[in-house]
């Protein structure tokens, strides 16, 4: 069998297409720009990649899977049309080969969903299960988004984005999960939904795909979920949160920075997670991994041991290098609130360095839902705990930070250079950078490294 995947670069289809040649299927790609780390999984599978061209294809393929980022219009989606290609989406294709035979556990939510994911995957592998996976990030303990897997249990991070264009139901509807996660629910994506209730819809579909004898895992303090059970449910559901008495899953801090804690199962405490993590959001996020794992057949504390050896994700908050006791850090948060728990995190952590230096912000708001303004109001609140806050703003989003509302100074450029040379100016020894962009944000994180470098060793 023969493939050829429609933006390929993309994690979610780059995973597909490592799945697929780990099947044995012939696979080939095409896509505008490819960089690491897909560019470097896809050449280490030994996967052919190319751009996009008017000839479609040299040899056709028996299917041709269409990402989700590609739409009417372009030339390859329209050469697939007029040759009468057969043609799915990556959702699909998932589903029909790999997920119908699978112990599927999906990782939903606006917020957290490939940090979960991987920690639900790592458990599992830590137990020697040797689960199949697709996320949409690099966890470090695999090095790679995608995994067959020798075992029944395949983890997949269930996005919420539409499908493709032919199929704009959400991605997760696809995928039937027996053990479902619910991390939290916000409005977002406002270039698909209109408002919340329609992301509600589209999160009880998923609902009433997971089986009476699945689990559906969820925050006990979060209403917006509840809205959505309230719908209907007829599925067992666990819940997490702080207090054991409101929540099945519940924890006690033992270090305000989230890099410790105590985990508690039905009132009784279970053992301790000690990590590199930090934030309250990513020990809720434990919580539910060690729930999802339970239901898989984990014992709690072998999950709790697994969980203690989770070694994070690439480009959440990853550390990019260090100069003059100048740390950089790369992180995916793009959303308010993940950029708001993020930098909590973070400010917790350097409290207990009693560090003199300062954390800084800096945000490239990339997002479709960022660019149309929707969350615009909400950046200020969202960088509260930051001490200096600097971003890139396209003048041809038509808005601006509002910098007169935030508590802290913000600088914003309109060009990658210009933004680079106010941080390189202004960053002293000590500070803390957190750069936060969904997107490779003109590759400023090795570029200030490196500028950074320079400048303190003359």
């Amino acid at each position: 069998m023969k493939i050829h995947i429609l933006g390929i670069a993309g994690t979610f289809m780059g995973g597909i297409a490592q799945l697929a040649k780990s099947m044995g299927v012939s696979v080939s790609g095409s896509d505008t720009a490819i960089y690491p780390p897909m560019s470097t999984q896809l050449e280490q599978a030994g996967i052919q990649v190319s751009t996009y061209a008017e000839e479609f294809l040299p040899q056709t393929p028996d299917v041709v899977v269409i990402g989700n980022a590609l739409s009417r219009g372009h030339a390859a989606v329209e050469a697939t049309l007029n040759t009468q290609q057969v043609y799915t989406s990556g959702p699909q294709w998932l589903a029909e080969n790999i997920l119908k035979d699978r112990w599927v556990v999906a990782v939903a939510g606006t917020h957290g969903k490939t940090t979960t994911a991987s920690m639900v995957a790592w458990i599992l592998e830590h137990a020697g299960l040797q689960p199949g996976f697709l996320i949409g990030g690099v966890p470090q303990n695999f090095g790679v988004s995608a995994r067959l897997g020798e075992s029944p249990f395949f983890v997949v991070e269930a996005d919420e984005y539409d499908t493709a264009f032919f199929d704009k139901r959400s991605k997760f509807v696809h995928y039937h999960p027996r053990t479902c996660v619910l991390n939290n629910l916000e409005f977002d994506h406002a270039d698909i939904f209109d408002d919340l209730a329609a992301t509600q819809k589209q999160f009880h579909h998923l609902i009433r795909t997971v089986p009476g004898n699945g689990l559906i895992i969820q925050p006990s303090d979060e209403s917006n979920i509840d809205e959505v059970i309230k719908q209907g449910c007829w599925t067992p559901v666990e819940s997490q949160g702080e207090n054991a008495a409101d929540a099945d899953w519940a924890y006690r801090l033992l270090a305000k920075d989230g890099t410790s804690f105590e985990v508690y199962y039905q009132g009784q405490s279970r053992g301790e997670v000690h990590w590199n993590m930090t934030g309250l959001h990513n020990v809720r996020n434990g919580l539910s991994a060690i729930a999802a794992a339970q239901h898989c057949g984990v014992p709690v504390e072998e999950a709790v041991q697994g969980l203690n050896a989770f070694e994070g994700v690439s480009r959440r908050m990853t550390e990019v290098g260090k100069v003059n006791d100048i740390v950089i850090y790369d992180d995916f948060a793009h959303h308010p609130t993940a950029i708001q728990t993020t930098l909590s995190g973070m400010k917790s952590q350097l409290d207990t360095r009693s560090t003199s230096g300062r954390l800084i912000a800096v945000f490239e708001p990339r997002s479709n839902t960022m660019r149309m303004g929707v969350h615009q109001s909400r950046l200020p609140a969202a960088f509260e705990q930051a001490d200096s806050v600097y971003a890139f703003i396209d003048p041809d989003w038509n808005w601006s930070m509002q910098t007169e509302l935030f508590k802290v100074p913000v600088k914003t450029a309109d060009n990658y250079d210009d933004l680079l040379d106010l941080l390189v100016a202004d960053i002293l020894p000590g500070d803390t950078v957190v750069i936060m962009s969904n997107g490779s944000f003109g590759g400023i994180h090795q570029r200030l490294l490196n500028a950074l470098q320079q400048k303190f060793s003359v």
